[in-house]
């Protein structure tokens, strides 16, 4: 009896180890009305505290009740200033108040202490140092504020001028000195991501080519040619990413997530 508990031990320990969880993120909210289709396929779901890149508002303020009560869990979102915004003025001082910012945000919008929040730093490649004293400040602002912060970021290797290969994430994490950073890798490079595809097991997050990815975001709506020839035939006519029971016409195209927890940010509410 001994060795069968050891073996069933082991046997659900592993499991626990190895599980892994589809997601999805996409900048507009997708409508009350389609998240139970959505729940058919996915586990958890981002979700924006301020506006999503490149858009005039938020359309997921006020939904987090809505999405929880729909069963799903989080990866908590706030959208980061480009280096263009940062270029001449004081980085560290715009981390600090986007830091405070991102967790006032979550707190208004019912997020408990200590949900991991995730920066959208959507330029690749080696960070300057504006980008980085930026960075950082929104790190120990968020991690002040009662919360834990989070980096969306690349996990492709970029050539620089020099010939030197780098990669986004890696560059984070040697400059982070003792910070503690969660990190949602995007790499929708086809190997390693196998395309719009909605498995079972999506894959772990280190097959991102990150050993340390919290989160890996393997496909990006519309897809990026440049990165997805091996994989365009797992894409809609139209490039983007469809979730199945949604067609084209629906726009409902999605980015899709792999990670191990089914509540990556811990966003939902304690039970």
């Amino acid at each position: 009896m001994k060795f069968v508990v050891a073996v069933l031990t082991i046997l659900v320990s592993c499991s626990m180890v190895h599980a892994q969880y589809l997601g999805f993120d996409r900048n507009q909210y997708p409508g009350d009305e389609n998240l139970a289709a959505l729940h058919q396929t996915f586990v958890y779901t981002g979700y924006f505290l301020n506006n999503p890149p490149g858009a005039s508002s938020n359309t997921w303020a006020g939904k987090r009740a809505a999405i929880e009560k729909a069963g799903f869990g989080f990866v908590v979102l706030y959208t980061g200033k480009t280096y263009a915004q940062l270029k001449g003025n004081e980085a560290e001082e715009l981390g600090s108040a986007d830091g405070e910012a991102a967790a006032a945000a979550a707190k208004r919008e019912g997020f408990p202490a200590k949900t991991t929040i995730f920066l959208d730093q959507e330029e690749g490649g080696r960070l300057l140092d504006p980008q980085k004293a930026y960075l950082f400040a929104w790190i120990d602002a968020v991690n002040s504020g009662g919360y834990r912060a989070g980096v969306y970021c690349s996990g492709i290797p970029v050539t620089e001028g020099s010939g030197e290969t780098v990669v986004t994430a890696d560059d984070i994490r040697e400059n982070a000195g003792d910070r503690k950073i969660a990190y949602f890798i995007a790499n929708d490079q086809c190997p390693p991501s196998p395309g719009c595809v909605f498995p079972k097991n999506p894959g772990l997050p280190k097959g991102s080519g990150i050993d340390y990815a919290d989160i890996w975001q393997y496909v990006q709506s519309p897809r990026r040619q440049e990165f997805t020839q091996a994989c365009a035939q797992t894409y809609d006519a139209d490039g983007s990413c469809y979730p199945p029971k949604f067609q084209p016409k629906s726009g409902l195209h999605v980015d899709v997530d792999s990670a191990t927890e089914p509540d990556p940010s811990h966003g939902r509410t304690p039970k």
